[in-house]
């Protein structure tokens, strides 16, 4: 096997490569986790969300969702409360402190994503977005034939 070929190889470790270079921005400049700016990236768009909503919206798990959401509440970037319909779910909102920042570190983020992507003709980026929709589409279309198998 040729890891340099192997395709979930090639894509975890550049999608790793690439969010390294974001996290120069949020991690370092402002001390984000990746995990911290995932929810304030959510939050700061929808406003308002549930740890459900959240951990679906993301890669990460329950655990690591009320970690970071903990942290950020911490931070004062996000406020947590009980969801009024279903007790078992928090219901996440971004501060006006969380929207500040985010209005601070996205613009950079956004600079330094665009700054590598420039590095890319025009028809290969075309063609990574293409196929990235691609993907997501055979991995939900492949999701939905295992629950469709499994009852």
């Amino acid at each position: 096997m040729n890891l340099e070929t192997y395709f979930p190889y090639l894509l975890a470790s550049t999608a790793e490569l690439f969010s390294r270079k974001l996290v120069e921005v949020y991690g370092r400049t402002y001390g984000l986790s990746r995990e911290e700016w995932r929810l304030l990236l959510l939050l700061a768009d929808a406003g308002q969300l549930t740890s459900l909503e959240l951990t679906q919206r993301t890669t990460l798990d329950k655990v690591q969702v009320s970690r970071a959401a903990t942290r950020l509440q911490d931070k004062g970037l996000i406020s947590r409360s009980v969801d009024k319909n279903d007790r078992r779910l928090r219901l996440y909102t971004c501060s006006e402190a969380g929207h500040s920042l985010f209005g601070d570190v996205f613009p950079q983020v956004e600079s330094r994503s665009e700054s590598i992507l420039q590095n890319m003709k025009d028809e290969d980026l075309n063609a990574l977005k293409q196929g990235l929709k691609a993907l997501e589409q055979a991995v939900d279309h492949h999701a939905k034939s295992d629950m469709t198998n499994a009852g």
